[in-house]
């Protein structure tokens, strides 16, 4: 399948890394159908491209490859929405938000995860009440940046 994006020009995608937004990401309801795409090789951040709106793509990544200590309970509504009958088939996301001017600012939410099934292919924006988890939680320790 090939797909029009800002970023990367007409890319083609497998159907693999597409997945479909059972519970949309909040702010974007139209947007259905998000295709996963490498930021570059070995890196710990990914695009999340709309199929829909070329000039949509949200960097997503694991929180685990910053350190951050990032567990929580699934409810079981999501559960039953996205029909995971495994964990191994969970794939936990995050939005990350890097400033142009200022990328050692970036932060990575995490009260409001995507959550997908990789199985079949699936997803849904969570967002986690009664946790303390942040939206803006800081990506890098600002000790170790000076």
């Amino acid at each position: 399948m090939k797909i029009n994006t800002v970023r990367f020009g007409e890319i083609e995608v497998s159907e693999s890394s597409c997945f479909e937004m059972v519970d949309s990401i909040l702010g974007y309801a139209e947007e259905k159908e998000f295709v996963l795409v490498e930021h570059k090789e070995n890196s710990n951040l990914k695009w999340l491209q709309s199929t829909l709106t070329p000039e949509l793509a949200f960097v997503v990544t694991f929180a685990g490859f910053f350190g951050i200590d990032y567990s929580f309970e699934l409810p079981e509504a999501v559960q039953e929405s996205l029909d995971i009958v495994d964990v191994d088939d969970i794939l936990v996301l995050n939005i990350v938000l890097i400033p142009h001017e200022k990328p050692q600012e970036s932060t990575i939410n995490l009260l409001a995860p995507l959550i997908f099934n990789i199985k079949n292919r699936k997803g849904s924006q969570v967002i986690l009440s009664g946790s303390n988890f942040r939206v803006d939680y800081p990506l890098f320790e600002k000790e170790a940046l000076c």
